[in-house]
């Protein structure tokens, strides 16, 4: 396998555990402040930590970068739909269990290659078998009992749209425009965004901040700061299909880290679909290879 492909599978498999275990900084992060301003922290300061290498970084990318001022609203619309599917996950838990949500949110991994047939981009066979895969370990992983749709499944499934728009839309840029000045200026798109909500809509409190702090500096410098980037910067070498299979390896972690930490339960059916999503990843990798040329 080229070597520059292998860097970006090795780079989204840390972004997944990276995300994983950031489920924990949030579910501790939310019980002293509200979820926007929560986002909005993590995502400010992972903007913060990515802007001195930004502001340092050489600004031609590739043979056809983009224009400056297409950049930055590409970079801005990007950070858009990233505060959407993180708000639209966040107002839907509010109406549907758990399970539901995590499995709704992961079929974005099916999402990515669909929306991609409408830009011409057509996923080899290999990912949708293991694709397919992962949404069968997903379901095993993530639901118990009946699943049954509530309100907010449609608030995840659209939610779980945004995820998949997202990673099409890095897919795009991340080739045409520096990784790091996009994940610097979508962080901060994303924290305005969530900034405005949560002032519109949440309490906020300095004492809750200060109690929250230690969640807020995980979500940022680890889920925003690191795990972004890396997204942005693997993207540069792995198609958009094959990069939400190996991204969607995050519900695994999560449930490692909440078993980890949390003491949380990992059954035989959750390990039974931990199984089933690594296959799948595995099947992808091994057959499905990197990135056309210029693609």
């Amino acid at each position: 396998m080229h070597a520059r492909v292998l860097r970006a599978d090795l780079l989204l498999l840390l972004t997944a555990a990276i995300w994983g275990s950031g489920f924990v900084a949030q579910r501790l992060g939310m019980e002293s402040i509200g979820p926007m301003l929560y986002s909005a922290l993590r995502f400010a300061l992972g903007g913060l930590v990515v802007l001195p290498l930004a502001l340092r970084a050489d600004p031609r990318p590739s043979a056809r970068p983009l224009a400056p001022r297409a950049a930055l609203g590409a970079a801005l619309l990007a950070g858009l739909v990233l505060f959407g599917g993180v708000t639209l996950q966040q107002i839907g838990l509010q109406y549907t269990s758990i399970a539901n949500a995590g499995f709704i949110t992961g079929l974005y991994v099916v999402l990515v290659p669909l929306l991609g047939l409408l830009t011409g981009q057509r996923a080899p066979a290999v990912v949708w078998i293991g694709a397919g895969l992962a949404v069968i370990g997903l379901f095993l992983l993530s639901v118990r009992g009946d699943f049954t749709v509530a309100a907010g499944d449609w608030l995840q499934l659209a939610g779980a749209l945004c995820w998949a728009v997202h990673v099409l839309l890095i897919d795009a840029l991340a080739p045409r425009t520096h990784a790091l000045r996009l994940a610097c200026r979508q962080f901060f798109a994303c924290a305005a965004a969530s900034l405005i909500a949560a002032l519109l809509f949440e309490p906020i409190e300095w004492a809750g901040i200060v109690a929250a702090a230690p969640a807020i500096a995980w979500g940022g410098l680890l889920s925003v700061g690191t795990g972004y980037t890396l997204q942005v910067i693997a993207q540069q070498d792995a198609p958009a299909a094959h990069a939400a299979l190996l991204m969607s390896l995050e519900a695994v972690f999560a449930a490692l880290a909440g078993w980890w930490w949390l003491g949380e339960g990992l059954d035989a059916r959750a390990l039974a679909g931990c199984t089933l999503m690594l296959a799948g990843m595995l099947l992808a990798q091994g057959l499905a290879g990197g990135r056309p040329a210029g693609g």
